[in-house]
C-alpha cells in the first residue's frame, strides 16, 4: 500500500509514519518546509513533499498514486488551513482511496454527542480568543469536517480525546458518540491515536464513521470491557 501522511512532521504524524513503515507501506509525507528536519529519522525511507498542507498543488503531487491518505486537520492561523487541506485531499485523491482524518471530540457528525460543561465552556471561550490572536481557527476545523461528512468518499474522521505520551497500550476503543460511558476517562496515548488512524486504512467497518476514541487501558475502557457490552455503539 502507498500511503500519504499529511502533517507528517508533527508528533501524531511521526507516530503514523512509524506505524505505516512497520506495516511495510510506501510512505509519502507532507509538511511545511521549516519542519522537514523533524523527519530526519526517516531519511531514505519515505518521500517528503514540503509545503503548506492547504496548498492544492502540494497535495496533488503528494497523493498521486496513493491508496490511502492520513490527514491531521490542524486549525492553524486564520487562513482556512483545515478546510483548505481537507478540500484539497478530497479533490485530488483517487476515487477509491481510503481517507482518514484526525480531529478532536468537539467535532460532531450528527449532533447527538453529549459534552461535559467543561468541554463546552473551553470551546466557547477558546474559539473567539484563538481567532482574535490569529492562533488557531476552531470553526474552520468544523467546516473541514462538514465537507468531509458531505462527501461520498471512503472517509473516516477519528475524534481524539486528551492525549498523553507513553508506550503503546494497544488499539483504542471507540464509540459513535461522545458521552458514552466508555469514553469517560478522556485519555489516549498519542502513539495509539496514530495506531488507530493507520489501522482504519484497512478497516472497512470504519468507512463513513466518526469514531470518538479512548485509550484501551483507561479506567472507563476497562470498566466497559468488564461489562461485556460491544464497543462502537
Amino acid at each position: 500500500m502507498k500511503v500519504c501522511i499529511v502533517g507528517a512532521s508533527g508528533k501524531l504524524g511521526r507516530y503514523m509514519v512509524r506505524h505505516a513503515l512497520d506495516r511495510g507501506y510506501e510512505v509519502v509525507g507532507v509538511c511545511r518546509e521549516r519542519s522537514v528536519g523533524k523527519l530526519a529519522e526517516f531519511a531514505n525511507r519515505i518521500t517528503v513533499v514540503p509545503g503548506p498542507t492547504n496548498d492544492r498543488e502540494v497535495i496533488r503531487r503528494a497523493v498521486d498514486g496513493c491508496d490511502g491518505v492520513l490527514t491531521v486537520l490542524v486549525p492553524w492561523g486564520v487562513q482556512q488551513y483545515s478546510s483548505g487541506t481537507a478540500q484539497a485531499v478530497l479533490d485530488h485523491t483517487a476515487p477509491d482511496a481510503r481517507l482518514v482524518f484526525s480531529c478532536g471530540w468537539h467535532i460532531s457528525r450528527d449532533g447527538k454527542d453529549r459534552y461535559s460543561w467543561k468541554l463546552r465552556t473551553a470551546v466557547r471561550i477558546a474559539t473567539p480568543l484563538a481567532k482574535l490572536f490569529r492562533a488557531v481557527e476552531i470553526d474552520d476545523q468544523v467546516e473541514a469536517c462538514r465537507r468531509i461528512f458531505a462527501s461520498g468518499r471512503r472517509w473516516t474522521v477519528v475524534r481524539g480525546s486528551d492525549l498523553e505520551e507513553g508506550e503503546s497500550q494497544g488499539l483504542p476503543v471507540w464509540s459513535r458518540h461522545v458521552g458514552d460511558p466508555v469514553l469517560a476517562s478522556n485519555l489516549t496515548r498519542r502513539i495509539d491515536f496514530a495506531l488507530f488512524m493507520v489501522e482504519a486504512l484497512t478497516d472497512d467497518t470504519l468507512v463513513q464513521e466518526a469514531p470518538a476514541i479512548v485509550g484501551r487501558c483507561s479506567a472507563s475502557a476497562r470498566a466497559h470491557a468488564g461489562s461485556g457490552e460491544p464497543a462502537g455503539a
